[in-house]
């Protein structure tokens, strides 16, 4: 099970982390994947000032945002879970 976290700390939360937990649980969805990634939310994993963050199982992304949401779940969910 991949375990996907996205930061609503309070940076995060005024960047749209709610809507990008959003979009990931859609497109998690549309994938069939619900048994194989485990999205959760987190509090501040510590890159404020770097844009929503995500933690991937061990891997740090950040500079997350709606309008790179689906290249990030495309090249680091969906290419490591298939």
């Amino acid at each position: 099970m991949m375990n996907v976290y996205v930061c609503i700390g309070s940076s995060c939360h005024q960047k749209s982390s709610y809507s990008i937990m959003k979009e990931l649980k859609s497109l998690i969805d549309e994938n069939g994947l619900e048994d194989k990634v485990s999205l959760n939310s987190a509090f501040c994993l510590g890159h404020c000032a770097e844009g929503v963050t995500m933690k991937i199982d061990e891997d740090i992304i950040t500079g997350v945002g709606l309008g790179n949401i689906e290249d990030v779940f495309r090249n680091r969910i969906l290419k490591v879970i298939r």
